[in-house]
C-alpha cells in the first residue's frame, strides 16, 4: 500500500513557518534579531557553496550573512543582516530524522542563524544546545 503525503511545503508554506517562529521568540531575542531580514530559497545559490567550500547543497539547512550585533560599529554603515533558510535541505533533513516537526525544525535553524546574528560561533551555539 503507497502512502500519500500531499505536496511538499512550498516556499512560501516555509516563510509562514519561519515567520510564526519568529513571533514564538521572547521579546528580547526577536527586539535585537527584528532587523535581519529571513529570507527562504530551495537551495544556497553556486557561490555561497563554493565561498564554504560545500559540494552538497544538501549540507547546509541556513545561512547568516551580515556584521553581527558584536562586530558592529556606529561608524560604518552596513547592510542589512539575513538569514537564510534552505527548504530542500530542511524537508531532507526533516524526513530523514522523523523525530521532530517541521515546525520544529524550521524553528530550530532559524535560532541557529539567529545565534550567528548574536555573535555566537557554531560551536558556541552547539553548547547552548547541549545543555538545553
Amino acid at each position: 500500500m503507497t502512502r500519500s503525503f500531499g505536496p511538499a511545503p512550498s516556499l512560501d508554506d516555509f516563510a509562514a513557518l519561519a515567520e510564526q517562529a519568529f513571533g514564538d521568540l521572547p521579546e528580547p531575542f526577536r527586539g535585537l534579531a527584528g532587523e535581519a531580514v529571513i529570507r527562504v530559497d530551495d537551495f544556497a545559490d553556486e557561490a555561497v557553496l563554493d565561498e564554504m567550500a560545500i559540494q552538497d547543497p544538501f549540507e547546509l539547512t541556513g545561512l547568516y550573512q551580515g556584521v553581527d550585533l558584536s562586530r558592529r560599529s556606529v561608524f560604518e554603515a552596513s547592510p542589512p543582516p539575513m538569514i537564510f533558510l534552505y527548504r530542500r535541505p530542511i524537508l531532507d533533513e526533516w524526513a530523514e530524522r522523523g523525530d521532530v516537526t517541521l515546525e520544529e525544525l524550521v524553528a530550530h535553524v532559524l535560532v541557529h542563524e539567529i545565534g550567528h546574528h548574536f555573535g555566537l560561533s557554531d560551536d558556541d551555539i552547539d553548547r547552548i544546545e547541549d545543555k538545553a
